[in-house]
């Protein structure tokens, strides 16, 4: 997972949005973060709380955006098309 801030410069700036890429992850993971369950909201929270100690971020920032891909599912080869 990466943090973004301030362009990309890591330095804090006014108003900036933060964004975290939490990369590929399996369908069910997405829909227990909608939820507001699971790992990812774990871990969500756990990089906001990382930027806030660090003094990044002010300790009244929300996440906004969050940028997560789903993973393709595994195909099974048993009975390839011709």
């Amino acid at each position: 997972m990466s943090a973004i801030t301030a362009e990309g410069s890591g330095k804090p700036a006014a108003h900036a949005p933060i964004i975290l890429d939490l990369g590929k992850k399996k369908r069910s993971q997405i829909k227990q973060l909608c939820r507001g369950e699971g790992g990812l909201l774990d871990e969500v929270n756990g990089c906001i709380e990382e930027l806030k100690t660090s003094g990044t971020i002010s300790h009244s920032a929300q996440p906004v955006v969050l940028v997560v891909k789903e993973k393709r599912k595994s195909r099974s080869l048993l009975f390839p098309l011709s």
